[in-house]
Parts: C-alpha cells; sequence; structure tokens
C-alpha cells in the first residue's frame, strides 16, 4: 500500500505559531503543505489531559487562564518562572482561535477533504506529560483531585506511576466521554485510540484483566463510530498505536492482534514511545498475526535517535536515518509509514530543511530507491513491568572476542555500496583510538578499514571509524549481520550501516 500517516500533536501549532494573527487561511495553509504528497492521513491530536479545543466534557488547555493576567497568574503558579513563557504560548493562541469563533480542528478537517488528504483524530488516552509536578496547568482536575484513580499509589519511580489507571470504571467514562464528543463534533474518516501516551493502564501485576477491560472499551468506541458512520453517511476507521512487540503489548494490557481477529480495529501501528526510532520493530511477525484481518500495518518512527538507554546525546532523526528505517520497515511488509513528532518546524528532523522531501520520499521504497540511507542499531523503549528489557548496545568485548549485531538493511541493495561505521569507547585510553582497533566482517567478509569516520548528524559521541564492505558482500532478505573483534578491550557504543552515499 505504502504512503505515510503524519500525527500532528495538541500543542506544536499553538506554541509555533504564538504572537502571530491566525485565522482559517493560515489554519488551511498548515494543512497544504501535506498535499501532493505522500501523506495520506493526516491525525490531528486535539487532547492531552486538557483540550485544545473548547471541550464541554473535559477542561479545554485555557480554562482559568486571564489574557491580561500576565504570567504571574494563578493559572502558571506551579510552573518555575523559565517555563510559564513556553505554556503560555499554546494556551494563549488556543484561546485566541476560540474567542475569534475559530475550532481550528474543524477547519483542519475540512481542508482535509478539499485537498485530498484523509483527516483524522488522534486520542491520547493516558498522557503524562508533567505528572512530576502535581501544579502543572497541562492537568485536569480529575487527576489532580483523584489520585486514588492512578495505576500506582506508593511510590513515584517515574512519570508513568502517576497514568490513570483504566482498571478503574470512572477512568474508563471519562475517557469514553471525550471520545464520543470527538465523534459527535468532527467528521473525520478515523478515530485513533492512542495507547503510546503513555503505554501504562494498569496496577502492576493486572495487565491480563486489563486487557479484557480494554478490549470490552475498544468494542464500545467500534460500536459508536458505527453509528455515527449511518449519521455521517461514510465509514469512520478505528486505528489503534501499541508497543513495538506483539508480546510486549499483549503484558501490557494492549491486545491488539485479538482487537484485529474481532474487526474492532482497522489500523494497528507498532511504535516505540519517544527517546528512540526503533529500527528492527518484528514487522513480519505482526503481519503474521494480522494475517488475515484485512487492518492496515503501520510502521512507527519516532523523531529521536539513540542507540542504547542513557545516551548522553539527545539527537533527532536526519532524511538519511529515517529512509533507513522506513525502507527497512517497508521492505518487511509494513503497508503504512507512521510519523510521530515530525512537525513542519520546531520539533522535526535535524534539518529542516529536508522536511519537504521527507514528505515526498520516505512512504515509497521506489521513491527511496538509489538514495543515501543509513541504518542505525538501536533498541525497544518500552516494557511490560517486569519483563526482561534488552538492548544490543553498549556492548562489552575483550580482546580478541567477538560481539555480533544483526541490522535490517531494507531492500537489496548493489554490491560496493554498503559501509560499517563504529564507534567504541577503550578500556585503557591512554592511546588515541584507531579504525585498527577492531577487526570487522560483514555477513562473514572481511571489511577493510577506511579511518576516522564524521557522519552527519546523528552521529555518535564517540570517535567513529569506517570499515568499506567487498563488492561480494551483501544483502538479499533484507538483513546483514556484522562482526566486531576488538584487539583491545572496549566497548561499542554505536553501529550503523551506510548504503550509498559518503561516509567519511
Amino acid at each position: 500500500m505504502g504512503g505515510i500517516s503524519l500525527n500532528e500533536d495538541c500543542s506544536h501549532y499553538f506554541f509555533s505559531r504564538c504572537g502571530q494573527r491566525i485565522g482559517e487561511k493560515e489554519l488551511c495553509d498548515w494543512v497544504d503543505q501535506y498535499a501532493d504528497t505522500q501523506v495520506k492521513e493526516l491525525l490531528l491530536n486535539p487532547n492531552a489531559m486538557r483540550t485544545s479545543y473548547a471541550s464541554r466534557v473535559w477542561e479545554p488547555i485555557w480554562q482559568g487562564y486571564d489574557p491580561n493576567g500576565g504570567l504571574r497568574q494563578p493559572l502558571f503558579a506551579g510552573l518555575p518562572g523559565e517555563e510559564r513563557e513556553r505554556v503560555r504560548q499554546w494556551v494563549h493562541t488556543a484561546w485566541q482561535l476560540d474567542r475569534d469563533g475559530i475550532d481550528p480542528y474543524a477547519v483542519w478537517v475540512d481542508r482535509c477533504r478539499k485537498r485530498g488528504l484523509s483527516p483524522w483524530l488522534s486520542m491520547r488516552m493516558n498522557d503524562v506529560h508533567n505528572v512530576d509536578n502535581e501544579r502543572h496547568p497541562f492537568h485536569s482536575r480529575l487527576w489532580r483531585e483523584r489520585p486514588d484513580l492512578r495505576r500506582v499509589a506508593h511510590r513515584f519511580a517515574q512519570w508513568t506511576d502517576r497514568a490513570f489507571d483504566y482498571g478503574r470504571e470512572e477512568v474508563r467514562r471519562h475517557h469514553l466521554r471525550l471520545a464520543q464528543e470527538l465523534l459527535e463534533r468532527y467528521d473525520a474518516d478515523g478515530l485513533e485510540l492512542d495507547w503510546m501516551r503513555s503505554a501504562y493502564h494498569f496496577r502492576p501485576g493486572y495487565e491480563a484483566e486489563g486487557a479484557e477491560l480494554l478490549t470490552a472499551f475498544v468494542d464500545e468506541v467500534r460500536q459508536l463510530l458505527d453509528r455515527f458512520a449511518d449519521k455521517r453517511g461514510h465509514a469512520i476507521r478505528l486505528g489503534v498505536r501499541v508497543p513495538s512487540r506483539p508480546q510486549t503489548a499483549l503484558g501490557l494490557g494492549l491486545d491488539a492482534v485479538r482487537w484485529a481477529r474481532e474487526l474492532l480495529v482497522d489500523t494497528v501501528v507498532v511504535t516505540p514511545f519517544y527517546p528512540t526510532i526503533e529500527t528492527d520493530m518484528p514487522i513480519e511477525l505482526w503481519r503474521q498475526l494480522l494475517d488475515g484481518t484485512g487492518a492496515v500495518l503501520a510502521a512507527g518512527l519516532e523523531l529521536m535517535l539513540s542507540p542504547h538507554p542513557g545516551y548522553p546525546v539527545k539527537q533527532t532523526n536526519s532524511l538519511e536515518t529515517v529512509r533507513g528505517a522506513a525502507s527497512a520497515m517497508l521492505a518487511r511488509g509494513a503497508d503504512r509509514i507512521y510519523l510521530f513528532n515530525y512537525m513542519d518546524s520546531e520539533t522535526t528532523i535535524d534539518d529542516a530543511h529536508d522536511y519537504p522531501r521527507l514528505l515526498r520520499e520516505v512512504g515509497e521504497l521506489e521513491t527511496m530507491r538509489g538514495k543515501p540511507r543509513r541504518h542505525v542499531v538501536t533498541y525497544a523503549d518500552t516494557w511490560a513491568p517486569g519483563e526482561p528489557a534488552a538492548a544490543a548496545l553498549p556492548a562489552p568485548c575483550r580482546a580478541g572476542a567477538h560481539v555480533q549485531f544483526r541490522l535490517p538493511v531494507g531492500p537489496e541493495t548493489p554490491p560496493g555500496e554498503l559501509t560499517v561505521i563504529a564507534a567504541w569507547e577503550a578500556e585503557d585510553d591512554s592511546a588515541a583510538p584507531s579504525a585498527g582497533d577492531c577487526d570487522v566482517w560483514l555477513n562473514g567478509d572481511s571489511c577493510e578499514a577506511l579511518g576516522p569516520a564524521r557522519p552527519d548528524k546523528p552521529r555518535p559521541n564517540e570517535p567513529a571509524f569506517a570499515y568499506a564492505v567487498p563488492h561480494s558482500s551483501g544483502n538479499s532478505d533484507g538483513y546483514v549481520v556484522v562482526d566486531v573483534r576488538a584487539r583491545h578491550t572496549l566497548t561499542v557504543k554505536w553501529l550503523e550501516i551506510r548504503v550509498g552515499g559518503h561516509a567519511r
């Protein structure tokens, strides 16, 4: 099938256009940049814990806001001084549009249809932004006043501890009311339930019974969609975003395979959460599990890139690293590429000038063919409680020992176009690192050390070195295996395959 599904979050537009006078023309101009590209579905996210429109069932983001009150007004009192202006930008822009009688989501839905895009709404099911600060203005009154509705009450080790507990009927009703209002208010082609903001919806240990509750919840939403489809005169599709691996999704109570087999959902987006793009999601396994359901399988690409948990440098993807991940996912059987946090400014790829090219290339194998791409080893960032977490990097290697890495590199590549790039930290840092510190093989063929490499961003924090892959070696089934033998004890921190282009 191919194509791109693109998610626009509930805050970016309002942040990025603050200080501008926004009317229907400006709202339409934003949609127009996605017309005549590979974007097929534009997913409009109207909520976190509050909404960015004038909801009757949840608080809008500007509730409690005094446009003449300055940064010291009560709404912002719980924020450090440096955060107040940034939050005010979202609040004020959304407030001003409402004051002017403009609903941006209604305008966007209408404009999408006029420009040949399919308008969807993406509902965040358990957003936990800034829950370490109980007084943050992003939070709803229900969340503040009812800590008993949170999934973990006895500790606060991470933000997801303070997510809503969907094991509670009141939580499910609260979110169902918003889903119904969205369907009443907007004539969209689809509704997405974004279970990855965040992915933790039950008390630890209650995920199995929670899976039954969520299946019933998804069934209720499906019935709502069918009723509204009759009123609208067209089908309304249902999508879900879930963790990248089926076992983890099920372990979190997100039984997307069952939802698809019971014909409750039409699209399944498999994805990491946030810290990194995941370049080796098990698309083939999802493809088998969804076989016969008719569900569209979308590969969710996150904006950030990190080789392992705790990596000291935060970086965003480039056009070349997105090409790498997208080409591998499509070659492995994904129907769509789903871009999350790939917006038109601020929250976007490393070089914003490449954004128009991204929209016209990464949804189809043919439009990426022959163009440089990079395949970086990353990791899965979401695991069920107690599930052993695995990451290929960092990889300690004793002198004379080997470590191996298996990378999906997409469609078959012409001979001589592959380069391995590796970076490491040596146990003994008295000598300058060099390409000679390691021997490298690809699919069993020895690679020639080329010397230092300085890839464009995103790139390793450590010194990197390039190794040329022999013309006789390559990939035919979508994967290659890189074997690294250390001549001195070291820890591999970064490894990638570059296809085409210049590696040094």
